[in-house]
């Protein structure tokens, strides 16, 4: 056995969301969520990421259609009621940590409602308690794209300065619930996708509005108060609380030597990346978003108090997704577009990609823990991770699939070699353990997972888990810790 670069007590597990897996869409008082009236897209062009522009229209539609079967992530993989079985399966391939979303939509369905909806809790109650029953530390997200309509139609999404109290009242059901069953949590799962997928995360869908970028950076001054207020809460009700900040780290390289690029690549990073963190980990927005505020003429409604509360309680971690990277440059004309995550980048030559186009790029995983680890110095979480690809379940039951093993394995190693460099992390949550439905495109032929769930893009199959090759490579992984990859 080689020698493991990762601490005895690292966190290894995995990832899922409650409006990708959770399935159950109208049980127990449940309201909408916007992944719920988007429909699957079988013409999909993987090639390039198209965001889907959510609009009252469309949600119209998908309130009056008698057909669920047209909105994928209103199925999920039933693990609303399978929950059981696949924590089972995770504490088979020894999980330390299980990452899990709780959705708004399920606690207060009413959105301002005077008080939480009992049964969501009970559910809630169960997921984690069989998560500490196999040992597993519980992480939860309080907010993964699944902004509750009603939120939409009563109060304009986060545009409005009321959902901060709503959320607030949220998250203090939630501290208050599992103290000292939870330590771990999310305040808003990549949250710098706001400006390129505002509908599921802002609840913001005026794409044609005058002041429409005014108000998505509005609306994401209203989540970093509310994060601030919650990091606040959560200490106060449990000390041992840890908050996480999070955001889908977008790295970006010049695309030549030439300095108009690197300057571009520095200003990509800055509004794509840095500008989130600094508000949440240093507490404070940073000297360029106000420059680029002023340049686009964005005036933000800033209430007394906001940034003395957001300077005062900043996040304990840096919690990241990590799929893959881009490219700058001062001059886009000779560059090539691919898919990437919620929005198209310009495709680096020197790396390879998967089936929709995402290039894979372990070695900038470490180049990135160690960038953010410099900026912050907080310990850094590794929340996402992955690749999609097609899997074949074979006569005999089996799933081979060393295209996922291989891609894993590669970004582990650069995980553990950040650590040799000094860099603090926490743990690693790989993107979806099991299958589940894709996020951007509703598909379920787009598989992360260790688990094969048999269902097919248009909802038919026996549900049945299947343990893939990768999934006794992973038990191994941690068995070892990290040791053998």
């Amino acid at each position: 056995m080689s020698k493991s670069h990762f601490p005895k007590d690292f966190l290894w597990g995995g990832a899922l969301s409650a409006c990708q897996a959770e399935g159950a869409y109208d049980v127990d008082g449940k309201s909408l969520t916007i992944p719920e009236v988007m429909k699957f897209n079988e013409k999909n062009d993987r090639k390039v990421t198209k965001q889907i522009r959510v609009n009252w229209e469309m949600i119209e539609e998908a309130r009056n259609d008698p057909n669920a079967a047209n909105y994928p992530k209103r199925r999920g993989i039933n693990f609303y009621h399978r929950f059981r079985e696949d924590i089972a399966l995770f504490a088979e391939m020894g999980f330390k940590v299980f990452r899990y979303s709780i959705a708004w939509a399920r606690v207060f369905p009413g959105g301002d409602d005077a008080s939480p909806n009992e049964k969501a809790l009970q559910f809630y109650d169960q997921v984690i308690d069989e998560c500490l029953k196999h040992g597993m530390e519980p992480l939860i997200t309080i907010s993964h794209f699944d902004t509750p309509i009603v939120l939409m139609d009563k109060f304009g999404g986060w545009y409005n300065r009321k959902l901060v109290d709503l959320y607030v009242k949220y998250c203090e059901v939630l501290f208050n619930r599992y103290k000292g069953k939870v330590k771990y949590w999310v305040t808003f799962n990549e949250i710098n996708m706001s400006v390129k997928a505002s509908a599921k995360t802002l609840g913001i869908i005026d794409y044609d509005a005058p002041n429409y970028e005014e108000m998505l950076f509005q609306g994401l001054h209203h989540q970093f108060v509310a994060a601030s207020r919650a990091t606040r809460l959560a200490h106060e009700i449990d000390p041992s609380n840890q908050i996480g900040s999070m955001v889908a780290y977008f790295t970006t390289y010049p695309y030549t030597c030439k300095p108009e690029d690197a300057l571009q690549m520095q200003q990509d990073d800055q509004m794509k990346n840095q500008f989130y963190l600094d508000v949440l980990n240093k507490g404070e927005y940073p000297y360029y978003s106000k420059t680029y505020f002023k340049n686009k003429g964005i005036q933000l409604r800033i209430e007394d108090g906001d940034l003395e509360g957001i300077r005062a309680h900043t996040a304990d971690f840096v919690g990241m997704s990590y799929y893959n990277s881009m490219i700058s440059s001062s001059d886009t004309e000779q560059l090539e577009l691919t898919a990437g995550n919620v929005h198209s980048v310009y495709k680096n030559p020197h790396l390879p990609a998967n089936e929709w186009g995402w290039q894979i790029d372990p070695i900038g995983l470490r180049y990135t823990l160690n960038l953010v680890y410099d900026r912050y110095q907080k310990p850094v979480f590794i929340l996402e991770n992955s690749s999609g690809f097609y899997d074949t379940l074979n006569e005999d039951g089996t799933v081979n699939d060393p295209y996922r093993i291989d891609f894993l394995s590669k970004h582990i190693e650069q995980m553990g070699l950040a650590i040799a460099d000094g860099v603090e992390v926490l743990g690693y949550t790989m993107w979806g353990p099991i299958d589940m439905i894709s996020s951007g495109t509703s598909e379920m032929s787009k598989r992360y997972g260790f688990i094969y769930v048999d269902q097919d893009d248009y909802g038919k199959g026996t549900l049945k888990r299947i343990r893939k090759d990768s999934f006794y490579w992973y038990q191994n992984v941690i068995r070892t810790n990290g040791a053998e990859l």
